[in-house]
């Protein structure tokens, strides 16, 4: 992503997780990265608890190396972690992982270009997840993103 997306994206969910008092502010994630991972330090930046949802046990090799210290550091600080049992990091974990994340969460807000998923388990999976089971839903559709 781009320094001018990443920090557009940065700000605006910046801007939603501010309108939560952190006490009672729980984040569910699986820690991917990007934005994901920014919404992970931010909640916990300003006091919020984290819940986070493995889709597989070979997930954290699943990203970029430079990725790593950024999922280890709110991994660390995880009040909760929920797992699929699955191994293999691909899509069908991917996707019961957004699906439990979607049955633990009271609300959801995704960084979504409203496309497709680009593979089983996107993004896309997730917000139409989200719609069927009634679980309410806000997408930041930043300008100047790819995300």
């Amino acid at each position: 992503m781009a320094r001018h997306g990443e920090h557009v994206v940065r700000a605006l969910l910046g801007e939603a997780v501010s309108r939560y008092d952190a006490p009672e502010l729980v984040a569910v994630s699986c820690i991917a990265y990007c934005p994901d991972t920014w919404f992970t330090e931010d909640v916990l930046k300003r006091g919020g608890r984290l819940e986070v949802v493995i889709p597989a046990t070979a997930y954290r090799a699943g990203p970029p190396e430079w990725h790593h210290d950024a999922y280890d550091r709110p991994m660390s600080r995880a009040a909760e972690v929920h797992e699929t049992g699955m191994t293999e990091s691909t899509s069908e974990p991917h996707r019961a992982g957004g699906e439990i994340l979607v049955g633990l969460a009271d609300e959801l807000l995704a960084v979504w270009d409203g496309k497709p998923a680009r593979g089983f388990g996107g993004t896309a999976d997730l917000m139409a997840h989200a719609e069927r089971t009634g679980r309410p839903f806000w997408a930041l559709r930043p300008e100047g993103a790819d995300h």
